[in-house]
């Protein structure tokens, strides 16, 4: 699948072969931990090990401004996304929209049924790799019209882009070319709950930019 991206105003065509989602990739294994057990609580079946990787379609991803899911049970969670090119790595914003009831019986199913959008901006890797620690993740949900900060914090709460590449059990060490991979979120400030329109932004606060992306969600009515 060939998505066009834009590198510092150039568009750049990118065949998308492989999508990964890294789950569980905060640096602080406490609150990993405690997360898990979070989860386990509410039926979510904890990993069987930490951090996962779970292969969904490539086809899932999309730089649409507007998605389509089954039932009012999915949200967004913004992530920073890497993208592998040739002998490049890129870094870009999207969302891992999860089916949060098809969660608690089956993460990778859960996975694997909603749209991941992702921003049509990306930044080189080794461009912000020495001050990555300061990058800022952020989002927001629109719920019922009203705009509601979800989640915010730094990168640095997430395993670095090298550490989770190094971890990849497919090919330890090195991204493959074609490969993007969602890698990792943020405690929600609130309920895990999602709403009509998601917002996901990455900040480097030192460059004074932002990489973000918007998208409506549209639910479609159950047939049982």
């Amino acid at each position: 699948m060939n998505m066009v991206f834009t590198v510092a105003g150039v568009p750049v065509n990118i065949g998308i072969s492989r999508l990964i989602i890294a789950g569980w990739t905060g640096r602080d294994p406490e609150a990993v931990n405690h997360h898990i057990a979070e989860l386990a609580q509410i039926g979510v079946q904890p990993p069987r090990e930490v951090p996962m990787f779970y292969r969904v379609g490539a086809s899932l991803m999309t730089q649409a401004n507007a998605i389509e899911v089954i039932g009012a049970d999915s949200s967004g969670e913004v992530e920073f996304v890497l993208v592998s090119s040739g002998d490049r790595i890129f870094v870009g914003v999207g969302s891992d929209h999860t089916d949060r009831k098809v969660e608690t019986y089956g993460v990778t199913v859960a996975k694997q049924v909603c749209a991941k959008p992702v921003g049509s901006e990306l930044w080189p890797l080794d461009e912000i790799e020495t001050h990555w620690d300061q990058l800022i993740l952020r989002s927001f949900v629109t719920r019922a019209g009203e705009r509601i900060l979800y989640q915010e914090g730094p990168v640095a709460r997430m395993l670095a882009p090298k550490e989770l590449i190094a971890r990849f059990p497919d090919s330890p060490g090195a991204l493959p070319p074609g490969t993007a991979m969602f890698c990792g979120t943020l405690p929600a400030l609130g309920p895990v709950a999602g709403g009509e329109l998601f917002e996901v932004e990455l900040i480097d606060p030192l460059r004074n930019k932002r990489l973000d992306h918007h998208y409506a969600v549209h639910a479609l009515a159950m047939a049982d």
